[in-house]
């Protein structure tokens, strides 16, 4: 019957099992208030990938996720994920980080600098040992990239634990935001240093500088457009800026994500922009956490993968958790309202596997790294819901302070 079936047939088939499973699972086992349905597909893909399906039925694992297979559904994932960083890059808001430059300043300098230097040292422990960095990289890529890794906030994501907690519009929602888009813009400019590759310097210069260039004409058409165009243009132009950027050695990912920052928000309808954001999660990015699920390794054996993730989400949530209470400190905040921001910078999720993909993709880190990252992502964003909600109900008043 197996061999009957043509690659189309097959890659239905696996199409069918990446929707369903973790939609039951959320559903049935009701797991929405501590593993949104994002984090169930995570957990599938890893689930469905070479060190857990693959060590229990090898057989079906070779059948289902076939070469063939396997690269069809690589390219649903790499769109998806372009679309997700370029929306990632558009959501950032600058401006009101500006308008509010000592407040962010201070709280995303701590939280970035704070949790990056927790993570470095997590990093350098792990050099102790083999099997952790990437053949491609040196100690100074491997310790600034896993470290960079621990410091993300995941904003898409973050957007949508805050829309259920239903502080999103709310003034500490905002503030949250701009903390969070000064990090995302800071962590974006570290991985183009850390994948600086310095004998292809002059092409990826040459990259830079054309895409300097052609952003003014391209804001400046982009005003131009009636807004029903803009979208089209932007998606033309976020292919463009990637695969620049892949052709510089920069990484797709990277393009992606410059395409997005570049934009507007304001350029598009608010609502629209979450539509896609929430369509793009429904109808591609499961295809991408199967991508990296199938990535997942664990030839250095479960203990030590687990015991890497564990001291990994320990400097993430530290780092963050401590920053922001020296930010309160500092700026003044009510008590207890530290702890509600650092618990919600700490967020990890997609932006922290986007970011250790690259990490993977070029060598830096092995998959057994790649794994320990991802299972320390998962675990800290379930813990953002409980730990924030019991909070904001206790304090509500500080959900609509504005500084």
């Amino acid at each position: 019957m197996h061999e009957a079936m043509s690659t189309t047939e097959v890659f239905l088939i696996a199409m069918a099992i990446i929707f369903s499973i973790p939609f039951l699972i959320w559903r049935v086992g009701k797991t929405d208030y501590y593993a949104p349905l994002v984090i169930v597909q995570i957990i599938t893909g890893i689930l469905l990938g070479p060190g857990i399906l693959g060590r229990v039925f090898p057989d079906y694992y070779s059948f289902v996720f076939s070469p063939p297979v396997v690269h069809s559904l690589n390219g649903i994932a790499w769109w998806a994920v372009m679309i997700f960083v370029w929306i990632a890059g558009i959501e950032l808001d600058l401006k009101k980080a500006w308008e509010h430059r000592r407040e962010s300043g201070v709280t995303a300098g701590l939280a970035l600098g704070t949790t990056l230097i927790f993570g470095c040292i997590a990093a350098a422990g792990m050099l102790l040992f083999d099997g952790w960095i990437g053949t491609h990289s040196a100690k100074w890529q491997f310790v600034l990239g896993v470290g960079m890794a621990c410091a993300v906030t995941a904003l898409p994501i973050l957007i949508l634990l805050m829309e259920k907690l239903d502080v999103l519009r709310q003034p500490i929602g905002q503030r949250i935001l701009r903390y969070a888009s000064i990090d995302d813009l800071a962590i974006w400019g570290a991985l183009a240093l850390i994948l600086m590759d310095w004998e292809r310097v002059g092409r990826q210069g040459a990259f830079l500088l054309a895409f300097a260039v052609s952003c003014m004409a391209f804001r400046k058409l982009m005003v131009w457009l009636q807004a029903r165009d803009r979208w089209y243009v932007g998606l033309i132009w976020l292919a463009v800026c990637a695969f620049g950027a892949d052709w510089a050695g920069l990484h797709f990912m990277v393009g992606a994500f410059l395409a997005g920052a570049v934009i507007d928000s304001d350029w598009f309808d608010q609502k629209q922009m979450d539509m896609l954001r929430h369509n793009v999660l429904l109808v591609m990015m499961p295809v991408y956490f199967l991508s990296a699920g199938l990535k997942t390794n664990w030839t250095l054996g479960g203990a030590a993968v687990f015991i890497a993730a564990g001291a990994l989400l320990v400097a993430a949530v530290t780092g963050k958790l401590l920053a922001a209470q020296l930010a309160g400190k500092i700026l003044k905040w009510a008590p207890g309202e530290a702890s509600i921001i650092g618990w919600l910078l700490q967020t990890k999720a997609l932006i922290m596997i986007i970011f250790a993909n690259i990490l993977l993709d070029k060598g830096i880190i092995t998959s057994e790294t790649f794994t320990a990252l991802l299972l320390m992502a998962i675990a800290s964003t379930m813990l953002t819901v409980p730990m924030v909600a019991p909070r904001l109900a206790r304090m509500k008043d500080i959900i609509s302070r504005s500084t």
